[in-house]
């Protein structure tokens, strides 16, 4: 068999990946961390909100008893910039199967004032200790298989590895037809593969960056420009298998310049493992 055929893609292991060092936070003392937030997950000069959210999803996870985020709502004060951000968190409440958490990341403004970014408030447990038994409606987004045919190619290649978004470790695979070249749909949908684009395997973390890495609904509904998020609510339902997510993102109303957006994340083996809410301004 020649070589080409036979040989298999290196995968990053999970903690050896770009996105493991662009989210590890350094403690400086108890509940306070240090991060340098790197230009790569910049969307029109401001940090990408999913990878925010996976920053202080880290600090909270080395600050509490427990690792695995449950769910975190964040509210986004200030557009981050990339470069030095501490993280300051405090513990709200533990419990035996539940603790409750607290953080916020600033960053010096150029006055050298300290500005507060982002906040959140989030609760985290143990994943793999949560029962198997499931009772579900819901069911996965349609998308053709990856490399696929009928999976549009029309996003060109921008920083590094990126697919479709500024997050530089990221690869989406668009199968909605507003994803590619803006075209206006109108249903307020766009579902996509995604993974790291270094092969690492999702976890909880990933989870965080996923729900927040499609471009906005508003592309779709004919919109364009910067969608900043206003509030941020992630419920993370399991530890996803191995291999690549399923994403699916829908917006049902447009109304006084904000849009909801409401997210879905599939993993490999047909389990919805994360879920998130977000309201977002829409530039009209």
């Amino acid at each position: 068999m020649p070589e080409a055929a036979s040989a298999q893609p290196t995968r990053a292991p999970i903690g050896a990946s770009e996105f493991d060092r662009d989210t590890a936070v350094t403690p400086r003392e108890p509940g306070v961390y240090d991060i340098d937030l790197s230009a790569g997950w910049t969307i029109m000069n401001a940090v990408n909100g999913g990878y925010l959210l996976a920053v202080l999803g880290r600090a909270l996870a080395d600050a509490l008893p427990h690792s695995d985020p449950f769910t975190i709502s964040a509210h986004y004060l200030t557009a981050s910039r990339p470069g030095p951000a501490v993280v300051r968190t405090e513990t709200v409440r533990t419990g035996r199967t539940l603790s409750t958490g607290q953080a916020s990341l600033f960053q010096q403004d150029e006055e050298g004032r300290e500005v507060e970014r982002i906040r959140v408030l989030a609760s985290y447990g143990d994943l793999d200790a949560l029962p198997d038994d499931v009772r579900t409606a819901a069911e996965p987004p349609a998308i053709p298989p990856m490399g696929s045919a009928s999976v549009p190619r029309t996003v060109p290649p921008r920083r590094r590895q990126l697919r479709h978004h500024r997050t530089p470790d990221a690869q989406a695979r668009p199968v909605d037809p507003g994803m590619g070249a803006r075209t206006a749909v109108g249903q307020g949908e766009m579902r996509a593969w995604f993974g790291l684009a270094d092969g690492r395997d999702p976890d909880p973390f990933a989870l965080l960056l996923a729900v927040d890495a499609l471009p906005p609904t508003a592309f779709e509904l004919g919109l364009s420009g910067w969608v900043p998020t206003v509030e941020l609510t992630v419920h993370v339902r399991s530890r996803p298998a191995p291999g690549p997510l399923r994403v699916s993102v829908t917006t049902r109303n447009l109304a006084g310049g904000f849009l909801e957006e409401d997210a879905e994340v599939w993993d490999s083996e047909n389990r919805l493992v994360a879920q998130s809410r977000q309201l977002a301004r829409a530039r009209l």
